[in-house]
């Protein structure tokens, strides 16, 4: 009965189906959203002192495509979270690099009229005059009146720039900025027309090579007192300066500009620019962006919902495929891990954030792109045999959990020898990067220094936080040892992944910090938040519950799932202490924190004990939180590269990597009535909701057959099929 009910619903859905391929995605997007700040106490959980900005969203609106080297983005203050802010109003420039973790801002480039004097910083500007889409940027410069539009490949920035009547048309090349200090920088040119130049940070180094569409008049050097003219433009060589290019629009107002990026050199820049802009016309560059995005976008086309949640989702998968960043040339070229310039016959990109994004966001990516994950790994493995060990992002060692997900997955056009070596290396080498990795072997568990009064910012190893990620990055490699078929590797891994047990106190029944003669360190208050004692930017209710692969072990610590189902209850409804402050960690629901990610598969732990309508009511409330605030543009925490994002992109789906390592999810209520994923090669997985809302978790059927305990098998996911949510229990449907 229900596969045949099942087919007959799919089949109401084929003209449904035509009208969602005809729709464009790309205009479901709103890449403004989470650039606004949070700034209600009620949102918030607390008043935030004075002149601070919780962290919430830090993204960058500008013209980006997939995964690029390029995001060229305007900066309204250098050095905060993505460079951009909703609430400013001056515009300092248009970088091309950004992330959204304080770092970046490359090769910032500002239109201005005449020659701005040292007190000038930016132009005005409101949002009633800027644009932003997927590929695409736009804005007025309010004090010399310039029209700034923007669009990007995967490795250059086109710029056209429409001034008012002006023999003073500027454009200023001010490198000394950036969001990461500045060590040195220079400019030089080849012609009237075309310069190119560097600039060093702390962090990275970049090239471009910049190119006008037409001679511009004079170049000017800022000399520490004022502006000179440049005389002899191919003899010019002063470094570490500003540079102003002029152009005489009284009669030709227009400037058009395109610039490439190289990691390796201003060759290189000049050489990405030739083979990915051969043209002047503007708008076929923002077409063929558009189309990248919207061929990315349309792979999961949604039907119902609001106008605010399609844009909520769709931009928030948008938003998942920003990072990481393309790193090598369209010949292969790249800087390695240690600076040295390599070729490859395959995309090169930047270490992912992976204390972030392993949670959701990369398996996403892994279920979308298979070859887009394989070369992020490959990339890592490059990392990895050219420094001795598997790189780290932040903290834990979840480059294990990442890859292996992705191959559970089927992700496997990656040297897995290699990877899976180095991997090895990571959680047995105590002179590798896993900190205090000795102690974690000796012990079962690492050290907490006791603190007699400790604040939030005291000093600290993360200790709870760091034995409960090792605990967990263990038990990921030895599902890839038993894939592989290294059963001692495997046995001895499981045995590690129980170490989670050693900082779990059955009194408090929290994870807690221990010293080094195994006595629980005091003073303890599980409420009060740290960034880096004890726990990771959290408190002890956000960690307590990390142990993703044991659930049912944590529930019986817990004294059994009577007692478990009352913790959970209390740690979404404890009210957050308002006098407990700190920047990073906000927008809560009892004691959960949803502004930051070490809670983020917390909802679903009520299936575990068989209540998961708790966690769908938990998962509803949640999602509302995103595009909140004054202009309904602010995101409920830090987006941390497309996790938070993503987050919301699953459980609007209605399905989850509770446990991203293993190849199974969690469902709950799709938000949307009809999803479906396109999963290439002429497969699709359908996901129908059967009833109004999400409020009811009823029977779930794949291809007609009962879901009894609520997993998605990844299995199944990739054979497509159709997923059916009813809201009424089988034996009430079938009596009717």
């Amino acid at each position: 009965m229900w596969k045949k009910l099942s087919v007959l619903l799919a089949l109401l859905y084929v003209a449904a189906g035509c009208d969602l391929q005809r729709k464009e995605y790309i205009h479901e997007v709103n890449p403004l959203l989470g650039t606004a700040a949070i700034t209600d106490p009620e949102e918030i959980g607390y008043t935030p002192p004075e002149n601070w900005r919780v962290w919430a969203g830090l993204v960058f609106p500008g013209a980006a495509l997939p995964n690029a080297m390029v995001q060229l983005t305007p900066v309204t203050e250098f050095g905060t979270g993505a460079g951009y802010q909703y609430e400013d109003d001056r515009i300092l420039g248009f970088a091309h690099t950004m992330k959204g973790h304080w770092n970046l801002g490359n090769i910032p480039v500002l239109p201005v009229s005449g020659l701005p004097g040292p007190e000038r910083t930016g132009s005005f500007f409101s949002h009633d005059h800027e644009k932003a889409s997927p590929g695409y940027y736009e804005m007025l410069l309010e004090d010399d009146s310039i029209r700034v539009w923007l669009t990007s490949t995967l490795r250059c920035g086109f710029h056209r720039y429409t001034f008012r009547p002006t023999e003073n048309a500027t454009v200023l090349f001010d490198l000394g900025k950036a969001s990461n200090r500045v060590d040195h920088y220079g400019i030089n040119f080849e012609s009237r027309r075309r310069l190119k130049g560097f600039q060093k940070t702390e962090e990275t180094e970049v090239f471009f090579y910049a190119e006008f569409e037409r001679e511009f008049d004079h170049g000017y050097v800022f000399n520490g007192d004022g502006w000179e003219l440049i005389g002899d433009l191919k003899e010019f060589s002063q470094n570490d300066a500003p540079v102003a290019i002029q152009f005489n629009c009284r009669d030709h107002r227009e400037v058009q500009m395109r610039i490439g990026l190289s990691f390796v050199s201003t060759a290189q820049a000049k050489r990405n620019l030739e083979h990915e802009i051969k043209t002047w016309n503007f708008s076929r560059i923002r077409k063929d962006a558009e189309k990248k995005w919207e061929s990315l976008l349309a792979k999961i086309q949604v039907e119902g919902g609001s106008e605010k949640e399609r844009m909520i989702f769709y931009t928030s998968l948008y938003r998942a495929f920003l990072w990481p960043a393309l790193r090598s040339d369209v010949d292969g070229s790249f800087r390695d891990i240690n600076g040295q310039i390599d070729t490859t016959d395959r995309n090169y990109y930047s270490l992912p954030s992976l204390w972030d994004t392993f949670r959701n966001k990369l398996i996403l990516l892994a279920i979308l792109d298979k070859d887009l994950t394989g070369d992020i790994i490959q990339s890592m493995v490059d990392m990895g045999n050219k420094s001795g060990h598997m790189p780290m992002f932040f903290h834990g060692d979840h480059a294990a959990s990442f890859i292996a997900g992705a191959y559970n997955r089927g992700v496997d056009h990656f040297n897995l020898t290699d990877a899976y070596r180095l991997l090895l290396k990571n959680a047995t080498d105590t002179l590798g990067p896993r900190e205090y990795l000795g102690e974690y072997l000796d012990l079962g568990y690492i050290t907490t220094q006791p603190l007699a009064s400790p604040h939030v910012e005291s000093k600290g190893r993360s200790a709870v936080a760091k034995t409960l990620e090792y605990a967990y990055n263990d038990y990921s490699l030895g599902l890839m040892a038993m894939a592989l078929g290294d059963s001692s590797t495997a046995r001895s891994m499981s045995a590690r992944s129980l170490n989670y047990r050693n900082v779990f106190d059955r009194n408090s029944g929290f994870m807690r910090g221990r010293d080094s003669h195994g006595d629980w360190v005091s003073p303890f208050n599980p409420e009060y938040p740290y960034y880096e004692y004890m726990y990771r930017e959290a408190n002890a209710w956000q960690q307590t519950f990390f142990v993703p692969h044991d659930v049912h072990g944590l529930i019986a610590l817990s004294g059994g799932p009577g007692r478990f189902e009352n913790r959970l209850d209390s740690f979404f409804t404890v009210k957050w202490n308002p006098e407990y402050i700190a920047r990073n960690i906000c927008c809560f629901v009892g004691q959960y924190c949803h502004g930051n990610q070490p809670d983020h598969h917390a909802p679903y732990l009520y299936y575990f004990i068989d209540k998961p309508w708790k966690s769908q009511a938990l998962i509803n409330r949640i999602q509302s939180m995103y595009g909140i605030g004054e202009d309904g543009l602010a995101l409920p925490g830090m987006d941390d590269t497309g996790e938070m994002s993503s987050w919301y992109v699953f459980t609007s789906m209605g399905f989850y990597p509770f446990s991203p390592a293993n190849p199974e999810y969690l469902l709950s209520v799709p938000k949307f009535p009809r999803v479906e994923i396109d999963l290439g090669n002429g497969r699709s997985l359908t996901i129908n909701r059967h009833f109004p809302g999400q409020d009811t978790l009823g029977m779930i059927t794949y291809n007609g057959i009962e879901i009894q305990d609520y997993v998605l098998r990844h299995s199944n996911l990739v054979k497509g099929g159709v997923i059916d949510f009813y809201g009424t229990p089988p034996e009430q449907l079938s009596s009717k």
